[in-house]
């Protein structure tokens, strides 16, 4: 059972102010999302495997393929200005 003081410790570590009204209101809902959670616990999952889908899915993934990095020149041939093989922007500070 989440509590008043319970709803009210959270909303200090997050920084929210909340009426009374919101605070029972949180305080009712969290306990029935608690209570969700702990029906959950009864269910006997001796057996099952673990699965990462609720559906079976094949591998989806593309093989992967070498490919090589293009060079400095054609990286740098669309700049708007260049000092060697750097891009130059205008200065911003001082």
């Amino acid at each position: 059972m989440i509590t008043i003081k319970d709803v009210e410790h959270v909303a200090k570590l997050a920084r929210l102010e909340l009426t009374p009204e919101e605070k029972e209101l949180f305080a009712e809902q969290l306990s029935k999302i608690i209570d969700a959670f702990d029906e959950l616990k009864g269910v006997p999952t001796d057996g099952v495997e673990p699965m990462s889908h609720a559906i079976p899915m094949p591998n989806a993934l593309r093989e992967d393929e070498v490919v090589t990095p293009p060079g400095h020149e054609s990286l740098l041939k669309n700049a708007p200005d260049r000092e060697g093989v750097f891009f130059k922007v205008p200065k911003i500070g001082d």
